[in-house]
């Protein structure tokens, strides 16, 4: 960054934010109710008896899906690290938005520079004659 320059107050801010320690996570939790498969069992005939609920929290690895079974006080827990997961892609984008806005206003001032410069002479070239030689 050439001296002088100030780093603008969005992208300051952002900084901050982003700087901030704190467990993420991607993927997502999932929620399940079953039936059992035991025919004497209320899940055999009521719905709203199922077994549950069971978390599981499944995101992709390396191109194949992971899965994990998690407690109840587990996906609470995961609940929150998949919410801090998404605020923190919010605010990278908004970082990235930030920082293409400094660095597009940094060209301008490059452009605004040239053309002062090319504007700048005040000396005018002398203007050739249009007229032949007649030793041609």
């Amino acid at each position: 960054m050439p001296e002088g320059e100030e780093v603008p107050e969005a992208v300051r801010s952002l900084a901050e934010q982003l700087s901030q320690a704190r467990p993420l996570r991607r993927g997502s939790l999932g929620e399940r109710y079953i039936k059992c498969g035991k025919p004497n069992c209320a899940c055999a005939t009521s719905a709203a008896a199922r077994h549950g609920p069971y978390f599981s929290l499944t995101r992709v690895v390396d191109g194949q899906t992971r899965s994990r079974r998690l407690t109840a006080q587990q996906a609470e827990r995961v609940r929150e690290q998949l919410i801090a997961g998404q605020q923190f892609r919010r605010q990278v984008e908004a970082y990235w938005q930030a920082s293409e806005t400094w660095a597009e206003a940094q060209l301008d001032l490059v452009a605004a520079a040239e053309a002062a410069e090319k504007r700048g002479s005040t000396k005018r070239s002398a203007k050739k004659s249009l007229l032949r030689s007649s030793a041609s």
